[in-house]
């Protein structure tokens, strides 16, 4: 049903795509291919992204370009760790990344090549590579997603951390395994310290917090009052209630730039060993066209990050959300935060 509704969203679309065939009202049209220029080519993309959410936008990009796509999906890190044993021998054009501690650990090891500024410019400054070696496509916020019948929104802590205060003992969850929870410590563990991180995950444990396998299921033993909040990215309680519109539920955003409010994306880079570079650009000018925008936004509740696009009115807009100072692209040590994860879930 999910992926029937995807394909619904990406036909209702289909004039509005052909936008980025079409000469374009900005300076995006000097730099993309036009339709004869593109037909006939392949295109490689190695994708994070699940191929139910991805497969839909990028079948409307052949149609509409004419380049053929090859794509192979898995898991977003697994992928990135692939592309270094590969290096300069890979076939990939395009990395889709999850998240962007993967596009960072690639462009640390000089796999990335840099985009041009027309595309670069399409997104903020504080959701794109201070290199220009990768660019967000969409915003994933990190919030607590909690009970309102409950909890009322000013018990709600000031700070990541005032979620550790004894009055929350047995009544958070979070989700250990998932990769969003890792990105997020990840942070923590830039901005705070590796202590600091380690006692956040120890006063978790301490305090009973529930481990779920992922955030839908954490999600949803809020609503069931299972728990009483949990730390989770924004949309998941979007999803939820779009199956059930009376669940009291709500996001809560810390205030200020505090580590709570992490804000990380779903972003592309282009493989420096890609031979097809103006068709990888294609199909970044194409993730960041309006329409392909709106198909996120509607379909996963994230943030669209073109410049000028507005995300589902029910969200916290993003011009309203203070972000942590970091390079997102620094998020990239997995290993590290997996290594301490491992020694305080297991001690």
């Amino acid at each position: 049903m999910h992926r029937l509704r995807s394909v619904l969203a990406v036909a209702l679309v289909v004039a509005a795509s052909l936008s980025i065939i079409l000469p374009l009202p900005d300076e995006r049209a000097g730099h993309l291919l036009s339709a004869a220029e593109a037909q006939g080519n392949t295109l490689t993309i190695y994708s994070g992204r699940s191929e139910e959410l991805v497969s839909p936008i990028i079948a409307q990009f052949e149609q509409d370009t004419g380049i053929r796509v090859e794509v192979r999906y898995g898991d977003t890190t697994a992928l990135a760790l692939t592309l270094v044993e590969e290096g300069a021998n890979s076939p990939a054009d395009v990395f889709f990344a999850q998240d962007a501690g993967s596009l960072g650990l690639l462009a640390k090891k000089n796999l990335l090549a840099p985009l041009p500024s027309y595309i670069l410019e399409s997104v903020e400054e504080r959701f794109r590579s201070p290199d220009g070696l990768w660019v967000g496509i969409t915003g994933r916020a990190r919030v607590i997603a909690y009970n309102t019948e409950a909890v009322s929104e000013d018990e709600l802590p000031d700070t990541l951390f005032g979620l550790l205060d004894e009055q929350w003992a047995g009544r958070l969850g979070f989700a250990p395994t998932n990769a969003s929870f890792h990105a997020h410590l990840t942070a923590i563990r830039l901005t705070e310290g590796d202590d600091a991180a380690r006692a956040f995950v120890q006063g978790l444990l301490d305090l009973e917090a529930r481990q779920y396998s992922n955030n839908a299921a954490a999600v949803a033993a809020v609503a069931a009052g299972e728990i009483d909040a949990a730390l989770v990215n924004h949309y998941y309680m979007y999803r939820y209630v779009a199956e059930h519109p009376d669940a009291p539920l709500a996001n809560y955003y810390f205030p200020g730039d505090d580590i709570g409010n992490l804000i990380n994306v779903a972003g592309v880079g282009i493989l420096a060993s890609s031979d097809s570079k103006p068709l990888a650009q294609q199909f970044i000018a194409y993730l960041l066209s309006r329409s392909a925008q709106t198909y996120f936004a509607e379909q996963t509740f994230e943030y669209p990050l073109l410049i000028g696009m507005e995300a589902d009115p029910r969200l916290k807009p993003l011009a309203e959300i203070e972000t942590p100072v970091l390079d997102l692209s620094d998020l990239d040590d997995l290993q590290g935060t997996l290594d301490l994860l491992d020694e305080v879930l297991n001690q």
